[in-house]
């Protein structure tokens, strides 16, 4: 799995970061930072529910190693 962020999206809504904080942050201004871009097999289900939960869908997944 892959994950990335559009931070030009995020609305500052920390929902990700509740879901995962091994996989998500927030600078200074609560914009999202991924931490990993290809988190660990047993961290997948809950980087999907921070997709889910992101209100202003910024964060997006994939299957495979990267996001290239």
């Amino acid at each position: 799995m892959w994950v990335s962020a559009d931070r030009e999206r995020c609305i500052s809504g920390g929902r990700c970061m509740a879901a995962t904080s091994e996989v998500f942050d927030q600078d200074e201004d609560g914009i999202v930072v991924v931490l990993t871009s290809n988190p660990a097999p047993e961290q997948e289900d809950r980087v999907r529910r921070a997709a889910y939960l992101c209100p202003s869908r910024a964060i997006r997944i994939g299957d495979g190693p990267s996001g290239g």
